[in-house]
């Protein structure tokens, strides 16, 4: 069943348009991230599902009746905020029972409540705590419990643990979702980080100037972006230039067999790219073919796992997830992974994505073939 559902949603602060003809379908019990960077519009959408702005155009459906005259505290929803927004002269019991209050509840159902909801999110205890006696990752807690008390049909998270640092926001994104699961609740998560929405999310929306530019499970998403700017945003991608040469992609050395009927098809592309991720090529120090050569220019340690940067002339580098052979200065073969090549044409327009089959310069290249278009 469609929990939510936004139709040609759109906001504009004065000539700026923050969300342009946003639409999306989720589902009861699903969990979606909205994904993109400062200023994409991902916000003003969670507001607008709350109700603090209001659509210029377009309409958003809880259970298929329109909410757009209804306000915020009557809405089906609840917000968790990146600030947090506790009240610091009221207990935690104070903060997070200050909604059931609003609505009348008997005091007996307010505490148990309450109690539970503490239970939850792992802070049984501390109800006669202010929040200045409590960490960040405490006070986050609180502002989820306050959100959950009142058993909202969709809850809303806007950037909940931007402020914390790195070891405490894994570790309550992994409580957040496990709390999720169990109340098979309908979630909008709001993030910039990528691993937060790869790690959380059922699907990911990509946005970017106020628009979708995808939406898909976070595999889809990674291992095929629609889009050249999904591309460049979701994981580590080498993005090169590339042109048509003689029925072959190049790019700087590394040279793509085509098809006739792809080459008629790329054509007319004013511009052309090919992405690559990391972890879809690999490095054969000793061998020294010229057309796919490299040096080694720097290598990059992050934990287990070693990433080379490979200078090929002429400007163009790659990243290459290394396992450990690659030495500084040394010259090396960059073989890229059949399957795993990606081309775009004209920019961040709706592209034809063409999956190409490629083997390390010397050696006989697999034809690629189209997989569809946007």
């Amino acid at each position: 069943m469609v929990a939510l559902s936004l139709t040609s949603v759109s906001r504009r602060f004065g000539n700026v348009h923050a969300v342009d003809n946003f639409s999306l379908d989720v589902a009861t019990g699903e969990f979606v991230c909205l994904l993109g960077p400062s200023g994409c519009g991902k916000s003003t959408a969670l507001r607008m599902i709350a109700g603090f702005e209001t659509p210029d155009a377009g309409d958003i459906a809880i259970d298929g009746d329109s909410t757009i005259h209804v306000p915020p505290n009557r809405r089906a929803t609840s917000m968790v905020f990146q600030s947090h927004a506790l009240w610091s002269h009221m207990t935690v019991f104070g903060n997070i029972a200050f909604g059931l209050k609003l609505r009348r509840l008997p005091r007996a159902t307010v505490a148990a409540e309450v109690t539970d909801a503490l239970t939850l999110v792992g802070l049984t205890g501390m109800e006669k705590r202010y929040p200045g006696q409590l960490s960040g990752g405490q006070q986050q807690r609180v502002a989820l419990a306050r959100s959950l008390v009142l058993k909202p049909k969709i809850l809303l998270l806007d950037e909940p643990f931007s402020s914390l640092d790195a070891h405490l926001r894994v570790r309550l994104r992994d409580e957040l979702k496990a709390i999720q699961r169990r109340l098979k609740l309908t979630t909008i998560f709001v993030t910039h980080d990528q691993e937060e929405a790869l790690t959380l999310a059922d699907r990911i929306v990509v946005m970017n100037r106020g628009t979708i530019e995808q939406v898909g499970a976070p595999s889809e998403v990674y291992d095929l972006p629609r889009t050249l700017f999904a591309a460049s945003f979701i994981g580590s991608m080498n993005l090169l230039q590339a042109r048509l040469v003689d029925g072959q992609l190049a790019a700087g050395p590394i040279r793509i067999a085509i098809d006739a009927d792809i080459d008629v098809a790329l054509a007319g592309a004013t511009e052309l790219h090919l992405a690559i991720r990391p972890e879809d090529v690999s490095v054969e120090p000793g061998f020294d073919v010229a057309d796919a050569a490299g040096t080694v220019e720097r290598v990059i340690k992050l934990g287990a796992v070693r990433l080379a940067v490979i200078d090929l002339g002429d400007g163009h580098r790659l990243k290459v997830q290394d396992m450990g052979r690659a030495a500084f200065g040394e010259r090396a073969t960059v073989a890229v992974h059949i399957g795993r090549l990606l081309v775009y044409r004209n920019g961040a327009e709706p592209l034809e994505i063409v999956r190409a089959r490629a083997a390390p310069a010397g050696r006989r290249t697999e034809r690629p073939h189209a997989v569809g278009t946007r």
